[in-house]
């Protein structure tokens, strides 16, 4: 086993840890440790939320969460050498739920939640604007839940945000195009962005004055931005490598946001099968390799060759249309897969499964999101490719029509 260089007890909250981590990108975070090109490292997790949702069969606990104490990262880890300029060579070695037993989500366990309109929303908000989740059991590389059943699945695990610290002027430009993102809206519900929040940060190691300032600055961590961060891949899986600009000397990476499982687009919010876990991860330079590969404003990474092998697909396509209010929008992928996702949720509605179950499956299970048409105007189209072999009856179209069974509830709010 490599070793650890950021521990994680999975009963304590990343504010109690001997070394905390951090929820805020800012270039002064300091670094928890520093590692070396070609060395081979483990670094251990907590879930995303500091664990504030429970092994139980309510949803109050995703309605009520604290999204400003979101994500919790392992790190900063500072790389000797590392320069502005440079690309973070980063290989993601193997990784998976943690090591520990106890009652925090990646000890047996994980979840998917659909967050609520006033509380984060998700891709469908305005069709499901209420909180649900589900709670799925790890059976090796394989995961169930009591509130989808007649569903088992491989997941795909990954984490669902590494990244390289900002410079002090890419945060700077961060949040000022993003505040006059959220200027042309800024009653909306969700919101059109999050500004920087002193509420619920954490600076890591910084204390005092330091740590105050990095928290009224710093970055809120839900979107993928240049440093990579939270970009929601389920294909940076085992066996990926990862191109990162270094921004800052050092690069300080960090890494959270573990996931069991997770379809294209994560459309819940929270949509993958959340856990707390382990990651083991090898990291080298390229010197100056920004400036060499042309790499000025995103990462690049080559997807690893370990993934669930399913070879039938039910697919569903969507085009740019708002059916609801017949309104074409003018060649608009997000609308577009939007649509293939409702299609294929009322398809499972036929079977059994209320909207809310559909919805949590597809945002968790391997699914395939494609742009399949992006020329034909006014139309994009976008398609969804749902495997067949997650299910234990015959889930295609026959003449004979569906086969509907009483398929039970998620978790609900009260």
């Amino acid at each position: 086993m490599p070793e650890v260089v950021f521990s994680v007890d999975q009963s304590k909250s990343m504010r109690d840890q001997a070394v905390p981590g951090h929820n805020r990108w800012h270039p002064d975070v300091p670094v928890a440790t520093v590692v070396r090109p070609g060395q081979e490292f483990r670094v251990e997790c907590r879930e995303w939320t500091d664990a504030q949702l429970g092994n139980n069969d309510s949803a109050n606990d995703v309605r009520d969460v604290d999204l400003d104490v979101t994500h919790m990262l392992s790190g900063p880890f500072g790389v000797e050498g590392a320069e502005p300029g440079d690309l973070l060579v980063v290989d993601i070695l193997d990784l998976g739920p943690a090591q520990q037993t106890g009652e925090a989500p990646g000890q047996g366990w994980g979840y998917t939640g659909v967050f609520a309109r006033n509380n984060g929303g998700g891709f469908l908000t305005d069709h499901y604007p209420d909180a649900y989740k589900a709670i799925w059991d790890f059976h090796g590389q394989q995961a169930t839940s009591r509130h989808l059943p007649g569903i088992r699945y491989t997941g795909i695990t990954h984490p669902g945000l590494i990244g390289t610290a900002p410079s002090a002027e890419l945060l700077a430009r961060w949040n000022r195009r993003e505040q006059a993102l959220i200027d042309t809206d800024p009653n909306r519900v969700p919101p059109l962005g999050l500004p920087p929040t002193v509420s619920g940060a954490l600076a890591g190691q910084a204390t005092g004055t330091e740590a105050e300032r990095i928290a009224a600055e710093g970055a809120r961590t839900v979107p993928a931005r240049e440093n990579g961060g939270n970009q929601d891949i389920k294909n940076l899986s085992r066996g990926s490598r990862i191109f990162f600009p270094v921004f800052v000397p050092g690069g300080k990476l960090s890494v959270g946001d573990l996931h069991f499982s997770q379809g294209d687009g994560e459309i819940t919010f929270c949509g993958a099968i959340e856990m707390g876990g382990f990651i083991d991860l090898h990291v080298d330079l390229i010197k100056d390799g920004m400036a060499k590969f042309g790499v000025t404003t995103n990462p690049l990474f080559m997807p690893g060759n370990v993934e669930p092998r399913y070879s039938e697909f039910l697919s569903f396509s969507g085009v740019s249309v708002d059916h609801d209010t017949d309104t074409n929008h003018y060649m608009d992928a997000t609308v577009a897969y939007r649509r293939a996702c409702l299609n294929g949720i009322e398809y499972l509605k036929k079977w059994g499964y209320t909207g809310e179950q559909a919805y949590l499956l597809l945002g968790s299970a391997p699914v395939e999101g494609r742009i399949s048409g992006i020329v034909d105007i006014p139309n994009a189209c976008c398609t969804l490719y749902l495997p067949t072999a997650i299910f234990d009856f015959d889930v295609r179209p026959t003449a004979a029509g569906p086969t509907v069974e009483d398929r039970g509830q998620c978790a609900v709010t009260s």
